[in-house]
């Protein structure tokens, strides 16, 4: 489509894949929407984003992002038959984290059928320079109908200008005051008595906190997060494991004579070593249905087992961080269950996301070695301080030896392992 036009909305049930190429000194770059009226939000529950991921309408979620083969996208699911009557537009946008919209190739946006995966409509957008934000694309009502049009219109201000630019209010860092240089003067006294004070105006409704557009990426420079400084020390951390499901081809079977490749889905297990401050240990997994508990000992529950490797399910742990002083220690780590010998062309995303403080992600590096077990994330209690640290490690299981003792053996836990089945 060329900017400014517009095309009907066959179907209302829609994704839509903000996409680009990755690449040395490619910044990040992040998809969110708008609900408008009136050209502005209601409220800053209107905007969704990776901090803010799902409207409460339900009209608008987003998933996250997929690398697949140096092609990166971030998608959104927009439901039309959920948006509330009021929203007259919902605005598709994305941001640059680290550097420029001219330094971010390939940069389209493509709205699909969510059922179908068809195409609808498709914005490529270019002659990008120093823009760190673009609105690429929105959905409008027109005549009772939905339409989506090309928009193109680029920020210099990053998501922060984009978001108040439409009636969002953003946190922004505290400012020190400024230190008195002398003491105020003393007030003279009083020969009269004071007047009387007017009653005292009611107290208004306490005011939502405004949002934050922060985020944390580790990488191998810089591999760890404290959460302590973060603020997420309370609440609930969900821990989420997405990756690209790739068809592995696994032999020959015979069909008319002719051969026929076979393929079987990938299923990878988000897995769990904790050790608790009273020096209790175990394991979090769905094999033998070690599924753990939120609210008692050792307060990490996996939420179940998940084959599409989708953010929106996927798999996914939740750490009860009211009970942070329990911990000692817990690894996360992933293994493959079946459909892969190896972790090899897997292209997978971390993201832990704390109930307060900042979401912290990252990605697994390439995997060069016939690796079944991949240690993800540490968390250890330093006591003062609750640290995040990236791990990204494939491990190669000796022979007869499984995943699990595998990387308890990398990580010194100690424990007794006996075979288990899902």
């Amino acid at each position: 489509m060329p900017k400014g036009s517009n095309a009907p909305v066959p179907t209302t049930a829609l994704r839509v894949e903000l996409g680009w190429r990755s690449g040395p000194g490619v910044p990040d770059v992040d998809a969110s929407a708008l609900l408008l009226v009136g050209g502005k939000v209601r409220s800053d529950a209107d905007f969704v984003f990776y901090n803010q991921a799902t409207h409460s309408s339900g009209a608008v979620r987003h998933e996250g992002k997929r690398d697949a083969g140096g092609r990166v996208t971030d998608s959104l699911l927009v439901d039309l038959a959920r948006v509330e009557p009021a929203i007259e537009t919902v605005i598709l946008a994305a941001s640059a984290d680290g550097g420029t919209f001219g330094q971010v190739p390939d940069l389209c946006i493509d709205v699909k059928d969510a059922a179908q995966g068809t195409a609808v409509a498709r914005f490529e957008s270019d002659g990008a320079t120093v823009e760190t934000a673009f609105v690429l694309g929105e959905f409008y009502r027109r005549q009772g109908a939905w339409k989506f049009r090309a928009v193109g219109q680029g920020y210099g201000s990053g998501l922060e200008g984009l978001a108040t630019d439409y009636g969002i209010t953003v946190d922004e860092p505290q400012q020190t005051p400024s230190t008195l240089t002398s003491p105020p003067p003393a007030a003279p006294p009083m020969t009269t008595p004071p007047p009387a004070m007017p009653p005292a105006a009611p107290t208004p409704p306490p005011q939502a906190p405004p949002v934050s557009l922060s985020k944390v990426t580790l990488t191998k420079a810089a591999p760890s997060v404290s959460l302590t400084k973060q603020g997420g020390t309370s609440g609930t951390m969900r821990v989420n494991l997405n990756w690209e499901v790739r068809k592995q081809f696994s032999g020959w079977a015979s069909k008319l004579g002719r051969p026929v490749a076979m393929h079987n889905d990938l299923d990878l297990d988000l897995c769990a070593l904790f050790e608790l401050t009273d020096g209790r240990k175990g394991v979090i997994q769905s094999l033998g249905n070690a599924y753990g508990a939120l609210h008692q000992p050792p307060y990490i529950h996996l939420d179940g087992d998940d084959r599409t490797g989708a953010v929106a399910s996927g798999e996914n742990l939740t750490i009860n961080l009211d009970h942070q002083q329990a911990f000692r220690r817990i690894l996360v780590f992933v293994t493959i269950y079946e459909g892969a010998r190896s972790f090899a062309d897997l292209h997978a995303t971390v993201t832990l996301t704390p109930q307060h403080g900042a979401p912290v992600d990252f990605s697994l590096d390439e995997c060069t070695v016939p690796s079944t077990v991949c240690a993800l994330a540490l968390i250890t209690n330093t006591g003062d301080d609750l640290i995040v640290q990236r791990e990204a490690r494939y491990l190669v299981p000796e022979r007869g030896v499984s995943p699990q003792r595998t990387v308890d053996h990398a990580y010194g836990w100690g424990m007794n392992w006996t075979p288990g089945r899902k």
